[in-house]
């Protein structure tokens, strides 16, 4: 801690800040950088507020009580994005609260002099800080595109073309981007998205035409025994057009129609794929 911290009498000295996570890699425009390293205090009431960009978010009780709290709101996890600029930084993993973790989102606007303006608390423990800062008065200042590498802004730039052209929707669009920024280190990758790549070896196994073809041929063979088997019995499957008509769809849907007539729940109707 610093020396003003050490000899601050509003804090008691047993009360350790312990950090749940490390702060995320600093990343984002190069010229909000160098506000990594400062800290910027907010005093509202007995509370003072500490923001420090790409490290953390604390909050000290200014009171003599002897369990006087100091916390951790939030630690620099990622970047809020919208409409593909830098609106706000994102602060999780803070002190535990009931039954989850402190977070806060720390809106970045144009002011005069870099310093905190303004907090609330939306929400039970989910904290909203206002950052003033003149290095974010320029237009073009908050762009996400600028700051990344030449490889994902080709990335970015085919994701346009291909929404231009009609050939993804923007659904589509939106979740290439969001990849383009998980890339790029700005978003944090999900939990379901980290155990996606380690599973990546699963996916190759439909990256050839080849193997496609082959996938086909073995999925179409199954239909055609599942169909000779409901013939045996005397059952016509007629498939909805409407419907999904994936193969692996088609050869479950079979499926469960053959078992449900093996199991003895045979209907006198015609069976229907749905």
């Amino acid at each position: 801690p610093s020396p003003e911290r050490l000899n601050n009498p509003f804090l008691p000295q047993t009360n350790r800040l312990q950090p749940k996570v490390s702060p995320s890699a600093v990343s984002g425009p190069a010229h909000l950088l160098r506000l990594a390293g400062q800290c910027f205090s907010f005093v509202e009431s007995t509370y003072k507020y500490e923001f420090c960009p790409f490290h953390n978010v604390t909050q000290h009780e200014q009171t003599f009580r002897w369990n006087a709290y100091s916390g951790i709101l939030g630690i620099w996890h990622e970047w809020e994005i919208d409409n593909n600029t830098f609106v706000g930084m994102w602060m999780r993993e803070g002190d535990s609260c009931e039954t989850k973790s402190r977070q806060t989102k720390v809106h970045l606007v144009c002011g005069k002099s870099s310093k905190l303006a303004y907090v609330s608390e939306p929400s039970t423990c989910v904290y909203s800080l206002t950052f003033e800062t003149p290095l974010v008065c320029h237009p073009h200042s908050l762009l996400v595109y600028p700051t990344l590498p030449e490889a994902l802004q080709r990335k970015w730039d085919e994701a346009e073309q291909l929404l231009y052209d009609e050939l993804i929707t923007d659904q589509g669009y939106k979740k290439i981007l969001k990849e383009i920024f998980e890339e790029a280190g700005l978003l944090k990758a999900t939990e379901e998205k980290e155990a996606e790549k380690q599973n990546k070896q699963i996916s190759l196994e439909f990256e050839t035409v080849e193997k496609c073809s082959k996938e086909y041929k073995q999925l179409s063979k199954e239909i055609k025994n599942l169909k000779d088997l409901l013939s045996r019995h005397g059952i016509a499957y007629r498939g909805d057009p409407a419907e999904n008509t994936s193969m692996e769809y088609r050869s479950h849907k079979l499926a469960t129609v053959v078992a449900t007539v093996l199991t003895g729940s045979r209907d006198k109707e015609h069976l229907r794929g749905d």
